[in-house]
């Protein structure tokens, strides 16, 4: 009897869990597509695929693209992300710091994220020089691929990192594996240092910085980046760090860290 009391409960949290995979999965996907398509691609059954799409488009968290039964992401969606900007204190506070940033440097300035076990951009503002550098906000990437990926996983072990991180994301965009005990050691050296630097593996012509951003307890719960052309950011290195740990202290003290002021000295 306890168990079938605990039936419809179960039930509704499998289907909530559900739910969550199909927005989730449309994020990441960024197109329309039909729920047939959408069961097959995550793997479950059809009939609980519709009604759960049924139920979403009901509460305008999808919304039908065009009229052949695809759907996307709804906009009631867009208000339930502009409220949670509103209070987050970190989404609020990092869009003044990366337009200062952007315009001081004149280079693309950036707040990224751990996205699972991908990092993400969640934020951006384009440098002002005529040559523009900008990545797709929400856009999944491996951490090894990154600058700041090093710094979002330093709080882990080594076992945790190369547990958390697929073995298939030590694979570079040129084909190259990263050798994990060499990245291992970036991120126990950026880490120490408190910022990492380097040659994108994403784009060969550009130099990426990152400097993290502290919560109270002093964790890393985001990144302050700069990605500019290679040899301007060669050129600029030690100017364009210290903007960005004056940018992240500043900000790590509005979330209630303390920190000591650190200068970068080439």
């Amino acid at each position: 009897m306890a168990g079938d009391a605990e039936e419809p409960g179960s039930r509704r949290s499998r289907g909530l869990d559900r739910a969550f995979e199909i927005l989730e999965f449309l994020r990441v996907r960024r197109e329309a597509l039909r729920p047939n398509e959408i069961a097959v691609a995550i793997g479950a059954p059809r009939s609980s695929v519709y009604e759960l799409v049924n139920l979403l488009l009901r509460h305008g968290m999808l919304e039908y693209q065009g009229d052949d039964g695809r759907v996307f992401l709804g906009r009631r969606l867009y208000f339930l992300g502009t409220a949670y900007s509103e209070h987050f204190d970190l989404m609020r506070e990092c869009e003044t710091m990366l337009t200062r940033l952007a315009k001081e440097t004149r280079e693309t300035a950036q707040m990224c994220l751990l996205e699972g076990n991908k990092y993400t951009v969640a934020m951006m503002r384009e440098g002002v020089r005529a040559f523009r550098i900008s990545s797709n906000i929400g856009e999944l990437v491996p951490i090894p691929w990154t600058a700041s990926g090093r710094l979002l996983v330093s709080h882990l072990s080594d076992a945790e990192i190369l547990d958390f991180i697929p073995a298939e994301d030590f694979v570079l965009p040129n084909g190259e594996t990263l050798d994990t005990a060499t990245f291992l050691a970036e991120v126990r050296q950026a880490a120490a240092e408190g910022y990492f630097s380097f040659h994108s593996a994403v784009e060969n012509f550009t130099y990426c910085f990152a400097v993290p951003v502290r919560q109270a307890d002093g964790s890393f719960v985001a990144t302050l980046c700069l990605v500019a052309p290679k040899e301007d950011g060669l050129r600029n290195r030690d100017s364009y760090l210290n903007s960005l740990l004056t940018a992240a202290e500043e900000l790590s003290e509005r979330l209630g860290y303390s920190p000591g002021t650190r200068r970068v000295n080439g």
